[in-house]
């Protein structure tokens, strides 16, 4: 069977191609021969049950330890009816895996005392009975433990965990060796949803355990790998590592993201092409795809950002302002979409990957369109020119003169407020059908947006940015100057949101260092 790009379940050596995940692999069992428990608490489809998987298959080869994995995902309602109800669901688990890898007659031994169980102190007593049945040390790990974040029962489980761990080290008892637990709650968020109030917050069943610092994000060296493997299988021309460090521009690493990108690529764009190689121009094709997709991490995510105006509002700040937000673990909302992966720390808060960044422009420039009336100044064959080149100075100009239009009314306020989204939304609809738009947000005392516009074989870029003085713009003129030279452009475009009492309303053509800047007052 020929191996794919996977981006469902668990991956799998044989099956699927994968990055090469060994270090983080090998960080993750050195914090199982110490003997810790801990939790991997990362978002969906970050790797969490793939990492168990090879955690279990290292373990089968270890002449030290034996592992046990299962998983309460089908747990419903019922099975957290009773602290007895789920000791026997429980046992009744490690039955079943026991028996998977052929151990029946420990198997039987546990279903028995499923059976027979009384009371939920003897779940502890059975598993002191465990650990003696097996010459190696027990590991045990559960996926999917988030279902049981709100359940006193799962409090009185970890509970229980914790203090047999705590006798065992004092020499009283025998228990697990190590404890895994995954899922996308931390340890903390269970604490708050298994105990709300402050008092009780401060005795978590679960403070033995140790912090899981392992980066579960992809780097470009653990990429290049399953390239070049995909290039050889295939016969198809990659150039691995610049491939590597553009997947990463996009995803941060995020694994679902990274795979995604690759199948979109293998599966899809290049078969289309009848290419024998990848170019870069085909990854920005499959990231401007990609964000237009509905799956379940998208979906996820805008249903989050639909749930929790908080978060979608601090989202917003970050995306659409260019807010400077300091991280800080105690606020809540920014632990939300931490926890969730939309956030992430570096040089202060920011979106986690580009490929979400776009995403959720998109949403709130939707959201916008569907709700403001743009008549028809953004019809396309208004701003086309011959050789299916895009008029950019008549886009510009038809939406100043749109703004100022609807700057005549009582919609001052909102335009300050919403005016880059609101250029989003306007030329959303220009571009469909002929190309697409990617957003690079820059944090800088002039707080801009680059956008970078393709439509069909021209690509130009429009820079968004709020008027903060003559100083700033001309180092703004500077920075746009640097991004034309990158994407080798002479010719750029410049929209200022001045929030002046008294507007210019003025266009004007820079020249500078042979380039050609078209800025716009707004």
């Amino acid at each position: 069977m020929a191996k794919y790009f996977n981006i469902t379940g668990t991956c799998i050596p044989e099956r699927h191609y994968m990055a090469d995940v060994s270090t983080k692999l090998r960080q993750t069992l050195e914090l199982v021969e110490r003997g810790a428990y801990f939790i991997i608490n990362r978002p969906r489809q970050f790797g969490k049950t793939t990492m168990l998987v090879n955690l279990q298959r290292s373990l089968a080869h270890s002449s030290d330890f034996f592992s046990i994995t299962i998983s309460f995902e089908a747990l419903g309602e019922g099975e957290y009816s009773s602290t007895l109800r789920f000791g026997q669901v429980f046992l009744g688990l490690l039955s079943r895996e026991l028996a998977a890898q052929g151990n029946t007659e420990v198997a039987a031994w546990l279903e028995q005392n499923a059976e027979e169980l009384q009371d939920f102190s003897k779940i502890g007593r059975v598993i002191s009975d465990l650990v003696h049945k097996f010459p190696k040390k027990l590991v045990l790990l559960i996926d999917e433990v988030d279902k049981s974040g709100n359940n006193e029962v799962f409090l009185h489980f970890l509970g229980m965990l914790r203090s047999k761990y705590l006798d065992a080290l004092r020499g009283s008892g025998s228990t697990f060796h190590s404890v895994i637990l995954a899922g996308v709650h931390d340890v903390k968020t269970l604490k708050i949803k298994l105990r709300p109030d402050a008092a009780q917050t401060l005795n978590s069943p679960w403070n033995i355990a140790t912090d899981f610092d392992v980066n579960m994000s992809l780097s470009a060296p653990e990429i290049i790998p399953m390239l070049e493997e995909y290039s050889k299988d295939a016969g198809i021309q990659i150039d691995a590592p610049v491939f590597a460090e553009k997947l990463v521009w996009y995803t941060s690493g995020h694994p679902f993201l990274v795979s995604k990108l690759c199948k979109m690529l293998a599966e899809k764009i290049i078969p289309a092409k009848g290419a024998k190689e990848w170019a870069l121009a085909d990854l920005e094709y499959a990231a401007s795809e990609l964000v237009k997709e509905s799956n379940t991490n998208f979906d996820s995510l805008i249903k989050n950002l639909e749930g929790y105006r908080e978060l979608q509002d601090l989202v917003f700040e970050l995306v659409m302002n260019e807010r400077s937000i300091t991280y800080n673990i105690h606020n809540p909302v920014i632990t939300l979409g931490m926890m969730y992966g939309y956030l992430a720390n570096g040089r202060g808060l920011r979106i986690h990957n580009r490929i979400y960044a776009e995403l959720i422009y998109n949403y709130f420039s939707s959201k916008l369109e569907t709700s403001y009336t743009f008549r028809n100044e953004n019809v396309p064959v208004i701003y086309q020119l011959p050789n299916r080149k895009l008029d950019m100075p008549k886009v510009l100009d038809r939406f100043q003169r749109f703004m100022k239009e609807q700057y005549s009314k009582k919609d001052r306020d909102f335009l300050e407020r919403q005016g880059r989204l609101i250029f989003l939304a306007f030329i959303k609809p220009i571009i469909n059908g002929g190309g697409y738009d990617f957003k690079e947000p820059e944090i800088s005392e002039e707080r801009r947006i680059d956008v970078a516009i393709t439509y069909y074989a021209e690509k130009y870029i429009v820079e968004l940015k709020i008027w903060y003085g003559e100083a700033a713009h001309q180092e703004g003129l500077v920075q746009l100057l640097g991004y034309l030279d990158r994407v080798g452009l002479d010719t750029g475009y410049l929209v200022i949101f001045d929030h002046s009492e008294v507007k210019s309303w003025k266009q004007e053509w820079i020249e500078l260092d042979g380039k050609r800047i078209l800025a716009v007052w707004v």
